[in-house]
């Protein structure tokens, strides 16, 4: 749901939004209960479009830094993700683990799906784990383009190995 998507500015609208349909007192003209519900509601719309368009961008940057990668193959069953904390900054990261089972030293492109409890995508990361070791296994970070709310679980989308 897209509810989850808005952050702190996704509360205030929501927080005036109740107040609008929990009754308001002074009301002038053109602050009628009905007008401020309104009001909020585009709010909460507009709030929902931009979240909206900011996991399109990331996903549109997802694909565009997995379609760099030249001769990669399917590496998602050698791949593991670790627990989602948050920064210092409030951005939701993992870790990710990239175990190379190749002959000699590989890296990985590895997208990383940031999802709600719901399975709703709240963002989406590429990042690379560089030069591992044949037989070794290999760690980067990733982290969310922005600040997400809620319980946040993180998903392998896509893993290359090149």
């Amino acid at each position: 749901m897209a509810w989850h998507r808005g952050g702190a500015k996704l509360t205030a609208v929501v927080a005036v939004a109740l107040t609008a349909l929990t009754g308001l007192t002074g009301c002038s003209d053109d602050s009628s209960p009905s007008s401020v519900a309104s009001k909020a509601a585009s709010a909460v719309a507009s709030i929902g479009s931009q979240a909206t368009a900011a996991i399109a961008s990331a996903t549109a940057e997802a694909g565009r830094r997995l379609d760099e990668v030249k001769n990669g193959v399917d590496a998602k069953d050698a791949v593991k993700l670790g627990t989602p904390t948050t920064d210092s900054a409030g951005r939701s990261t993992v870790e990710v683990t990239a175990d190379n089972t190749a002959g000699s030293t590989k890296s990985f492109a590895v997208q990383v799906e940031f999802k709600d409890t719901g399975g709703n995508l709240l963002d989406t990361v590429v990042v690379t784990v560089s030069d591992v070791p044949a037989g070794k296994s290999g760690t980067a970070t990733a982290r969310s383009n922005r600040r997400l709310s809620g319980d946040v679980k993180a998903e392998t989308g896509t893993a290359l190995r090149y």
